[in-house]
């Protein structure tokens, strides 16, 4: 008997709905980056840790915003024509899920950054702290210690 196939798959037409609904929720750390790097118009990313956590280091170009000041600042500090993206620490905190449900509630359009500030440094990427930017080498089981796209 197969575990993969205990429960059947879903008919590829409901796959297709449930896979592309995802896709409209979510971004992974390495697609952020890219349009980060890129410059991407109509994009924000914000930080929805607490100070300390923020200080700790963020993302270079992130807005910091505590999911508790969303409803409060988030009106005067981000244009409602923008997309948001939100990171909290990772994948075992629901921060970044609060924080998006928060703007959407708002009004805005939102997508959760996975895998959070975490991912973001198991990937290599820059972040920024009190001292300065700084990277940390790449994770083997996050991406490609080279450097390169994984492709996915």
């Amino acid at each position: 008997m197969s575990s993969v196939l205990s429960t059947a798959p879903a008919p590829p037409d409901e796959a297709a709905r449930h896979f592309a609904a995802r896709l409209a929720f979510e971004a992974d750390v390495s697609d952020v980056h890219a349009d980060l790097e890129a410059g991407v118009p109509g994009l924000v990313v914000v930080d929805s840790r607490n100070v300390e956590a923020w200080e700790q280091g963020h993302l270079p170009g992130a807005l910091h915003l505590p999911t508790a000041l969303i409803g409060e600042r988030a009106p005067a500090l981000v244009s409602p024509d923008t997309t948001v993206v939100t990171y909290c620490w990772g994948p075992g905190c629901n921060g970044a899920t609060r924080a998006a449900l928060a703007f959407a509630r708002l009004g805005y359009r939102v997508k959760e950054m996975i895998g959070g500030y975490e991912y973001w440094v198991r990937e290599g990427f820059a972040v920024e702290t009190a001292t300065g930017r700084l990277s940390r080498p790449v994770d083997a089981l996050t991406a490609p210690v080279a450097g390169a796209s994984c492709g996915c």
